[in-house]
């Protein structure tokens, strides 16, 4: 009865965010729900001791990532760079290359440090433009926007500043450049069978005849990419080189300056208690802030006119989806939380942990996880923050470095986080103006690829001990 329970809360999420209602309404209703059912004296202390505090102490730790990378994204969108840089990758690939074009677009603003969402709305209108031109069917847009934005430059590349690959920094104690070889590997093995089988998608299209507008009546449409009074390609692409480049100097610096640990006095005022900082368990945070920064005042530096003149708005704009993204992530915390405290969880726990490799067990449970929460960042926190304990002690058993547990979870978050009740998967179908039933195969076989490449770098680090 009790694992019903836990079950039941975990698919009540999973229907109600496949619905569209808000997870940040539903985890609590969904989380208190299974605590009414087991033990009703436990409702408002579960709910306040544990769902509050843990969804705080998500947004206390992460919310400056959101805040910053929405903030950058918009930036290079309003600058007018995010055009510069599709328009040069499209010159440089050539209009016969339009899947490749837009997959090196999509990975260029990801690794960058632009937000996927604002990835989705700013490549679009030019992938829309580029398909037509080559008739290749606007059907496949989206699952080639998904392999260039959602996989290998989301969580497989090292340094990357997605939230995806930040989150294991603070559970195994690593920074965001974590395994840098396993998952440069995994990076190639991801974009190369992607972009096979995407061209495999249009070659087969091309025989059939099928054009860009297909069979079915096309639905928000942008209008023609004109291509004019765009910044250089050298000075658009110059804040995203400057994050990744600052993003490590600030990895390296940050343990050199502060140490381990840094103390401060909170007040003048009285003998209050000093404040500890356990700097190693948020130097990438802070390396990641750091470097979001720097891209900023380099957009700002490079296009003053253009930013400040829709600041306000853009910035709006961004802080909201900010809000949003970062509140929707924090709820499923919490309700991981909550859920890992229930009797019915160890019935969970205990069939996870029957597997017996250490990597593989982790793989299955964060992609799991990811996959019922419909969220990577959602369901990687659920499973660290109910497992990491014995991840690690599994892992020191094993001999297994924490590099190669922070890479293993990064990747296996971002595999089948991408079902159909996903948040990114519906909006981008939403921007192309297409259905699931249009569109979402291409999605998901690259959310097969992306879950495959996983087991291949746990493959190679066991065949050759690669970190």
């Amino acid at each position: 009865m009790a694992f019903l329970i836990v079950l039941a809360a975990l698919a009540f999420l999973m229907f109600v965010a496949y619905r569209g209602y808000s997870v940040i309404l539903f985890a609590p209703v969904a989380a208190l729900g299974a605590v009414l059912l087991t033990d009703p004296s436990l409702v408002a202390p579960m709910f306040t001791g544990l769902f509050m505090d843990r969804m705080v102490g998500f947004l206390k730790l992460y919310f400056p990532v959101f805040l910053l990378g929405a903030v950058f994204g918009k930036l290079i969108e309003v600058s007018g760079f995010s055009k510069s840089i599709v328009a040069a990758t499209i010159r440089l690939f050539g209009a016969q290359r339009a899947m490749l074009s837009i997959v090196a677009v999509c990975a260029l603003l990801t690794y960058g440090g632009v937000s996927l969402f604002v990835v989705v709305f700013a490549v679009y209108p030019f992938a829309a433009e580029l398909f037509r031109q080559s008739d290749i069917p606007k059907r496949l847009i989206p699952g080639t926007i998904a392999l260039g934005a959602f996989t290998f430059t989301m969580d497989a590349l090292p340094g990357t500043p997605q939230i995806q690959n930040i989150i294991p920094t603070t559970f195994f104690g690593t920074d965001s450049w974590a395994a840098p070889v396993l998952g440069t590997l995994g990076g190639a093995f991801i974009l190369a069978v992607g972009l096979v089988y995407l061209e495999s998608r249009r070659r087969k299209a091309a025989a059939a005849g099928e054009g860009y507008a297909g069979d079915a009546p096309l639905v928000n449409e942008p209008a023609t990419f004109a291509g004019s009074a765009l910044a250089h390609p050298l000075v658009a692409i110059l804040p995203l080189v400057l994050v990744g480049v600052a993003n490590k100097l600030f990895t390296d610096w940050i343990p050199r300056i502060y140490g381990d640990s840094h103390s401060f006095n909170p007040a003048v005022i009285g003998d209050a208690a000093p404040v500890v900082q356990e700097v190693s368990r948020v130097a990438a945070i802070w390396a990641v802030q750091g470097a979001l920064l720097v891209g900023i005042l380099t957009v700002l530096a490079f296009a003053w006119k253009p930013v400040i003149a829709s600041f306000a708005e853009g910035t709006r704009a961004a802080i909201g989806g900010a809000l949003l993204a970062a509140m929707n992530t924090a709820s499923e915390y919490g309700f991981g939380a909550v859920i890992a405290a229930l009797p019915g969880f160890l019935v969970v726990a205990n069939a996870l942990g029957a597997i017996p490799n250490p990597l593989v067990n982790e793989a299955i449970t964060v992609t799991a996880l990811a996959g019922i929460t419909g969220s990577a960042s959602g369901g990687m926190s659920i499973a660290l923050a109910a497992m990491a304990d014995t991840f690690i002690a599994n892992a020191n058993a094993a001999g297994i470095p924490m590099e190669v547990l922070h890479r293993v979870a990064s990747m296996a978050s971002g595999g089948m986080d991408t079902l159909p009740h996903n948040g990114a998967v519906i909006t981008l179908l939403a921007v192309t103006g297409l259905t699931h039933r249009q569109a979402y195969k291409d999605i998901f076989a690259i959310t097969i690829i992306k879950t495959l490449a996983v087991f291949v770098v746990i493959g190679l680090f066991y065949a050759f001990g690669v970190v």
